[in-house]
């Protein structure tokens, strides 16, 4: 192309550009020169298309995705099949934080919002948590006192707790009647990484006067562990996308 078609073009991709967007000329023509100069665009006969290089754009809104960003829209699918709440949250410490939730305004023992600290060894989100690791590891975290200033219902010995943990890491999944506080009944399921590593766990919790512990098990859990996969998958895929 000449340069005078060349100007032409560009004359007529800034027309359509302020037109777009309601920019003046002027504007349209300052944003795009350095597009081209930083090799977002290229000139061509048309006027001008996108390069490859736009897609760094692309990658880095999608590394930049959070847990919740990626939870959030099958949790409120959960919410909507179960009719209870549903929670995300990480350990720390032996505490649990939460940080996600999609809740229904049903009247609960305990008020739960993000940020909530509970001790984990009491709450299904716990046990899975607690059950992901290694024994070291599992020592050293409940060797650390509770910052919840929560004194739990449940005081297990080392052997029942051993032995409940055993049983969530054997088939996956974790229940909890009314162990943290009364009225409190909650089922909850591992979220992994692409490498298959528990970094989170996800609940259905509900009060106890509404739903029974074998209508939990019934109906509740399958959702939750499909729900549970599926947000797992996501998030490896996002963690896969590579470094532009």
């Amino acid at each position: 192309m000449t340069p005078a078609g060349q100007w032409s073009a560009w004359r007529t991709v800034w027309g359509q550009v302020a037109g777009a967007t309601g920019l003046a000329r002027p504007t349209a023509r300052r944003i795009l020169l350095p597009l081209e100069e930083l090799g977002y665009v290229r000139s061509c006969e048309a006027g001008f298309a996108l390069t490859p290089r736009v897609l760094e754009l692309g990658v880095a809104y999608v590394r930049s995705m959070g847990l919740w960003d990626i939870a959030r829209p099958h949790m409120e699918r959960l919410v909507e099949r179960t009719g209870e709440s549903c929670s995300v949250a990480q350990l720390d410490g032996s505490d649990i934080i939460y940080v996600a939730r999609v809740a229904v305004p049903k009247l609960v023992t305990l008020s739960v919002q993000i940020g909530t600290r509970f001790p984990a060894l009491q709450t299904s989100l716990g046990k899975v948590l607690l059950a992901a690791l290694r024994a070291d590891e599992l020592k050293q975290v409940l060797a650390e006192p509770s910052r919840s200033g929560l004194t739990p219902c449940w005081q297990p010995d080392l052997g029942e707790r051993d032995a409940v943990l055993r049983e969530v890491r054997a088939r996956g999944w974790a229940l909890t009647d009314q162990q943290l506080a009364p009225g409190i009944r909650s089922v909850a399921a591992p979220l992994r990484d692409g490498s298959g590593k528990v970094i989170a766990a996800l609940n259905v919790n509900c009060h106890a006067a509404e739903t029974s512990v074998e209508r939990r098990v019934e109906e509740h859990l399958p959702p939750l562990l499909q729900t549970a996969g599926d947000i797992s998958a996501d998030f490896a895929r996002v963690a896969a996308v590579p470094q532009a």
